[in-house]
């Protein structure tokens, strides 16, 4: 087996594809480091438990969150259908609703992964959302991440790549026991630094099994993973969904936009957070 390659895990019933993205030497064994496809993990595995597969393979537990997904996107786009519908009561000030519009707030995503920074610019523009993703990896996060802000002005920063709990980690508050939390946990302090406000700036962080408390106390509106749960990779870009497309003058229901995402409760937790959708009066007729 080679780096690139596409592996299963025989131990935990193939359920989940990996890549292999590292190989390294253990008391005189090859040990493989392994980057989930679609679930945002690092693992490391002995070449004996590992069972090459080709690019078109899914595992059981990827079927169930693939059909999730499926139906999580036709859900916001449905729940959504035309914008105005979706997010206007009837008002006595407005007489004409057609004459209205709207702007749903501005994402800036940042992950470790490429790939899957390509993956969640579909999915946001299957939405409607107005994204843009910059791929940088998980340690230069809290470097660059207030430049990135300063420059391309989002309502809403997501912090996102790989993460794990070290194995025989005991202490699930202890930073030492995650692979990359500490550099999300610095990036959102650097954020809160630069805006405290978090009705101004909303920001998303974590991955699969990423200390979810130390992400709040840091400054973060919502986080991975209360459970210390594997989170699939589109869960942040449902949550962003409905923060973007929330008004302004509305706190969000932590409860229903938990529900939203693919993994629920056990990898998805927040605080009350205002939307950023706004609207405008009237609309241009030469749009």
């Amino acid at each position: 087996m080679k780096l690139g390659d596409l592996v299963v895990r025989k131990s935990y019933d193939k359920d989940i594809t990996f890549k292999i993205i590292d190989i390294k030497k253990d008391d005189d064994k090859l040990v493989y480091i392994l980057k989930g496809i679609s679930i945002r993990i690092i693992a490391d595995s002995i070449e004996d438990d590992l069972e090459e597969v080709s690019d078109d393979y899914v595992g059981e537990q990827e079927k169930i969150l693939n059909s999730r997904v499926k139906k999580a996107i036709e859900n916001a786009i449905y729940l959504r259908g035309d914008v105005l519908t979706r997010v206007n009561k009837p008002s006595k000030i407005v007489p004409n609703k057609e004459m209205m519009f709207g702007r749903p707030g501005k994402i800036l995503h940042v992950d470790g992964d490429s790939e899957y920074m390509e993956t969640c610019l579909k999915v946001y523009k299957q939405l409607s959302l107005d994204a843009i993703g910059r791929a940088i990896p998980e340690r230069e996060q809290p470097a660059v991440i207030v430049d990135l802000v300063k420059e391309i002005k989002p309502d809403i920063v997501v912090l996102t790549g790989h993460d794990g709990v070290m194995k025989d980690s005991t202490d699930y508050l202890d930073l030492r026991c995650y692979r990359n939390s500490r550099y999300y946990m610095d990036a959102v302090k650097a954020l809160r630094d630069y805006n405290a406000s978090y009705d101004e700036l909303v920001i998303f962080a974590g991955a699969c099994q990423s200390c979810y408390e130390c992400m709040l106390d840091a400054g973060a509106n919502f986080a991975s993973s209360p459970s210390r749960v594997l989170i699939h990779c589109l869960d942040p870009v449902f949550i962003c969904e409905k923060i973007a497309y929330t008004r302004i003058d509305q706190v969000i229901s932590i409860t229903e936009v938990i529900e939203n995402t693919i993994t629920g409760i056990k990898g998805i937790g927040g605080l009350q957070t205002r939307g950023k959708y706004r609207e405008g009066y009237p609309r241009s007729s030469y749009i």
